[in-house]
């Protein structure tokens, strides 16, 4: 692009469209206001004005999970910044790449406490994988470009660019780079040859091992090479909650590990003799107590970020790179070899030692009565009935561990939740950035009407209510969205481990709640209620055929838990079946 005089208001928009972003979420407020008045002249991409700050940065994120690109909000500054923060740390913590433009005042301001004035860079440090104060209209551009390489590449993270509302103003020579390169930060994509024939070397040999997936297989659009690892291998795989989907369909796969994982999934991470794991963080939910995790095992860590390997899980097989690149050498390293005969009788007898774990203890639940709805039964029941032509989102809580376990999914990023910090409210806005993503993703590959993917939202009738203005940004921006309550009464997981924790006292968790279905008609949504199978079915059939954002309560049962569990602090091998 030719060089050209322009505010920095400006350049912030003649950069996004550089970045080919086609959708930012945001808030307008007084820091801001400037680059409101760019946004509204110009016709490169659309703005979602959402209801609140937090939910603009979800929906930014939701809209990366579901697309693979780089999610936008932006935000001003003070409160406007401060209520973000969430949104920031929840992408933060499960690697998603986001740039958050936070409006800031005036740089002869900065320290004064001023109006709305607050330390956006100080606050957002810990959880951010990189951020800027800019100082000088004359290296906007440059930190622009800056934000988007950092954002997307490596281990992806959400960039804070906090834009002082004089510099927006201020008129600057906009030359935009059409490459980075910082001294300070080259990821490592390749990864060492010796240890992948090291690793390669020792696949062959173990007569226990097991494939550990996680959500950085998601993330690198590794599905297709991971699955082929799986035919090529015949090891089994597990994966965590970051992951569901990856694995599923094949023949070995054993279901997610940790805390709520399934049987045979803990047991075989417990008893293998080869753990290798694929883009995971080894989190506390997912290991347990770590002196017992996976002891007898030689560990494999692959990960695009070195500082996480050993990090938590000392490791026998340390490679760093991108997974895509790794994996493609291991295969290459695997396929015209095979394991001794003795090792593939020993692995006859762990997949059958295996088998014996998952038909022993298969995820179930007691459907026994007609008239009390099973969450577990919604769940498989929107899988019936839409299958892989649903995004599945998720709140936080034990919703969210039944749509793990019971729907199922088949397709790419099809599954969506707070992971690492369990953010309730996420749900809701989220959905909204993965419906807009959907809908680009049919426009660019002009699928039939057949093929629609809804954007389903699984939550609770607690983290629901912590979002639900968004509502309202759903019918004035057009957004289709199905978000299903199941409706106990309670903050049902805090219900859970005060039941078996605390001698059953009930803390504060019992919850009044108001009418779901009218609350959701006040905004003009559709809202719909569900007391049984029937009326659920129904209720489903109704949000998939209407163009509106629907909202569907469904009374489930109060006391049903979730299982399995491993209480924390202990080994996954010591778990609460029944």
């Amino acid at each position: 692009m030719a060089k050209q005089q322009m505010n920095g208001s400006r350049m912030l928009i003649e950069a996004l469209h550089l970045e080919g972003v086609s959708v930012i979420f945001g808030y307008p407020g007084g820091a801001v206001l400037n680059v409101y008045d760019e946004i509204y002249k110009q016709d490169y991409f659309r703005h979602i004005l959402t209801r609140h700050e937090q939910a603009a940065v979800h929906a930014a994120d939701g809209y990366a999970r579901a697309s693979g690109k780089v999610g936008v909000a932006i935000i001003t500054s003070g409160p406007g910044f401060t209520n973000a923060v969430t949104g920031i740390a929840t992408a933060f913590t499960d690697s998603i790449p986001l740039v958050v433009i936070s409006g800031q005042v005036p740089l002869t301001q900065i320290g004064t406490d001023s109006f709305q004035e607050i330390d956006a860079v100080g606050i957002s440090r810990p959880c951010t994988k990189h951020n800027y104060l800019v100082k000088s209209i004359d290296e906007l551009p440059r930190i622009l470009k800056e934000a988007f390489y950092i954002a997307r590449s490596g281990r992806p993270g959400p960039v804070l660019i906090d834009l002082p509302k004089d510099i927006s103003a201020q008129v600057g020579e906009f030359d935009y780079p059409n490459s980075i390169s910082l001294a300070s930060y080259k990821p490592t994509t390749k990864g060492n040859a010796k240890q992948i024939k090291k690793l390669a070397n020792a696949i062959l040999e173990s007569h226990n091992p097991l494939f550990y997936i996680g959500g950085g297989a998601v993330i690198a659009n590794s599905h297709d090479l991971v699955k082929k690892l799986l035919e090529i291998t015949q090891i089994p795989s597990v994966e965590t909650l970051m992951a569901r989907g990856v694995a599923q369909g094949d023949s070995n796969f054993l279901g997610m590990l940790g805390m709520h994982g399934t049987y045979a999934a803990n047991m075989a991470t417990s008893e293998c003799d080869l753990l290798i794991s694929l883009g995971a963080r080894f989190d506390d939910r997912v290991t347990g107590r770590v002196s017992e995790f996976a002891k007898f095992a030689k560990i494999a860590h692959i990960d695009i970020d070195p500082s996480s390997i050993g990090k938590i899980i000392n490791v026998n097989y340390p490679i760093v790179g991108d997974l895509n690149l790794v994996l493609q050498e291991l295969i290459k390293e695997l396929q015209d070899r095979a394991p001794t005969q003795e090792v593939v009788e020993a692995r006859r007898a762990w997949l059958t030692k295996l088998k014996k774990w998952s038909n022993s203890h298969p995820l179930s639940y007691k459907d026994c009565d007609t008239d009390l709805l099973k969450p577990q039964w919604i769940i498989e029941e929107t899988g019936k009935i839409l299958g892989e032509n649903a995004v599945i989102i998720t709140d936080v809580g034990q919703h969210q561990m039944w749509a793990a376990q019971f729907y199922p999914f088949s397709t790419k990023r099809q599954f969506i939740t707070s992971g690492g910090l369990g953010t309730m409210g996420f749900g809701m806005p989220a959905t909204m950035g993965v419906s807009i993503a959907l809908q680009e993703m049919q426009k660019e590959n002009k699928e039939s009407e057949s093929k629609q993917k809804y954007a389903i939202n699984f939550s609770g009738d607690g983290g629901i209510l912590m979002n639900i203005q968004e509502l309202m940004t759903c019918i004035e921006s057009n957004i289709k969205t199905i978000n299903i309550i199941l409706n106990n009464g309670y903050l049902g997981m805090v219900k859970q481990w005060q039941e078996f924790f605390y001698e059953k006292r009930l803390s504060h968790v019992k919850l009044t709640q108001p009418n779901f279905k009218l609350l959701a008609e006040s905004f003009g949504a559709l809202g719909l209620e569900a007391s049984d199978k029937e009326s659920f079915r129904k209720a489903l059939k109704e949000a998939i055929d209407s163009p509106k954002v629907s909202l569907i309560n469904v009374y489930v049962d109060k006391d049903e838990i979730v299982l399995p569990m491993v209480p924390g602090g202990n080994p996954l091998y010591k778990m609460i079946l029944e």
